[in-house]
């Protein structure tokens, strides 16, 4: 089917869209341009939504709002927002009475006449995505970019061709459902994650293997050789096979050599691309990234064009970002470590032990694994939020703990910036790197870095 028998389709039908945020506004007005009836449902009340219900609702939408927002919708389709659970009751119950439940990038990937690149992983999916992007940007193609990332594709999709080129970033809640899967599929690599809301780690990794399970012959996988579960991944590929690895070298992928240099390799030819030092973002973790990036558009994208972007690209806001100097103190805003092992790439990252400001929302993931990284990189431990108990537990009853980093609690963001601001000495680094969640004191990890910048500004 292609974008115009689609429309065609919809044209009458009754679309309830689950979620009024940055990826189904656009897509609510879109549909509603092409004649569907369509429900915007939402659990926030008409106050808490704003001024988007009065433009949905001047726009044609009807709005379904508050706790009861998802109970018995008589409508043809539902689409559901990509952080909203694939088991949840009410969308079981809609199934069982005939309704079609799908979502955006489900519809896009049938759609997409492009070449189709997605990513998606526990840690890195978003610089991946984004150098990949700008990586074939840089060799002339015309690039689209969506998914997780934040902005919906499906309403571009007549503006996309088969010379073009999509990369979109894929989170475990929207490939729970996926029944297709893309022209190159990335799998930056796989940790605990999301526990909250997947019934356990199994069902989370289910989800990731949708992204290469409906591949064919012709299509590449790109998977982290140092990584267990991706590794294990690689008796599901059925086309093009190839890794990436900062640890050995690799016959078929991009690998970094223990001077430093990375490589390419392929179809047993060898091309050293670039030393590591010559990628303008810090961390083993953003060479990682590259390493992934390389593998992914490897006869898409030539090495002039990988290394400009090297040179050039300074980061992805709210990851390991740079923020201020004040008094001789540096202060980064890394509020994307949701996670402990995001938390680690972060701490890893920087030369010197740093005053970490952590905690958050609970997402039931283990602290254990930080704790030795914490004892090793950090110089004063400031502790808000859900986890703070669980994160202060896990460094005390470590049989190395001697006191060493002392641990500060404070009530929230703004307490850990003022206490940091009072204790760092000139030389210091402050980086907030919650390894947790934001979702008990912010919407979500841009609120929060953003709120931390503007704490860090006012200093």
């Amino acid at each position: 089917m292609d974008c115009k028998q689609f429309f065609e389709q919809i044209k009458g039908k009754k679309i309830a869209m689950c979620g009024i945020g940055v990826s189904n506004t656009p897509l609510i007005l879109n549909f509603l341009s092409k004649g569907a009836k369509v429900y915007a449902c939402d659990r926030r009340t008409r106050e808490m939504i704003g001024e988007m219900a009065d433009t949905l609702e001047a726009a044609g939408a009807e709005l379904c709002l508050g706790d009861g927002y998802l109970d018995d919708l008589e409508v043809d389709i539902i689409f559901r927002t990509p952080g909203m659970s694939f088991n949840l009751p009410e969308l079981e119950a809609a199934r069982k009475r005939g309704i079609a439940v799908t979502s955006e990038m489900e519809v896009f990937f049938d759609l997409c006449p492009a070449t189709l690149f997605a990513i998606t992983g526990s840690d890195g999916k978003t610089t991946t995505t984004t150098l990949i992007a700008k990586m074939l940007e840089a060799e002339g193609k015309r690039v689209f970019v969506g998914g997780n990332i934040g902005k919906p594709l499906l309403p571009e999709i007549e503006n996309i061709t088969a010379d073009d080129f999509v990369v979109v970033e894929l989170s475990s809640f929207q490939l729970i459902s996926m029944r297709k899967s893309p022209d190159v599929a990335v799998v930056t690599n796989l940790a605990p994650n999301h526990l909250d809301v997947h019934k356990d780690m199994e069902e989370y990794i289910d989800a990731k293997k949708n992204i290469i399970l409906h591949q064919n012959a012709f299509s590449r996988t790109v998977l982290n050789q140092d990584n267990d579960i991706t590794v294990d991944f690689k008796k599901y590929v059925r086309g093009q096979s190839l890794s990436f690895s900062m640890e050995k070298p690799l016959k078929n992928g991009a690998w970094l050599e223990d001077d430093g240099t990375i490589h390419m390799s392929y179809r047993g030819i060898d091309a050293p691309i670039m030393h590591r030092d010559d990628i303008a973002i810090l961390g083993d973790h953003n060479v990682e990234n590259y390493l992934a990036a390389i593998t992914a558009v490897w006869g898409f994208a030539g090495m002039d064009s990988i290394k400009k972007v090297a040179k050039e690209f300074m980061g992805v806001e709210h990851r390991i970002e740079f923020v201020r100097e004040v008094n001789g103190v540096k202060y980064y805003n890394d509020s994307i470590a949701s996670s402990p092992t995001r938390t680690i790439a972060g701490l890893k990252a920087f030369p010197k032990k740093v005053h970490l400001i952590a905690g958050g929302y609970d997402k039931h993931i283990p602290y254990e694994p930080l704790v030795p990284y914490i004892l090793e990189k950090v110089e004063k431990l400031y502790l808000c939020g859900a986890t703070a108990d669980k994160i202060e537990k896990a460094v005390r009853n470590d049989k190395s703990y001697n006191g060493v980093p002392e641990i500060i609690r404070v009530e929230n963001v703004e307490a850990a910036v003022k206490k940091a601001h009072e204790i760092a000495k000139a030389g210091d680094i402050v980086t907030l790197s919650p390894a947790s969640a934001s979702f008990d004191a912010y919407p979500n990890f841009v609120a929060r870095g953003n709120h931390f910048k503007e704490l860090v500004n006012k200093l």
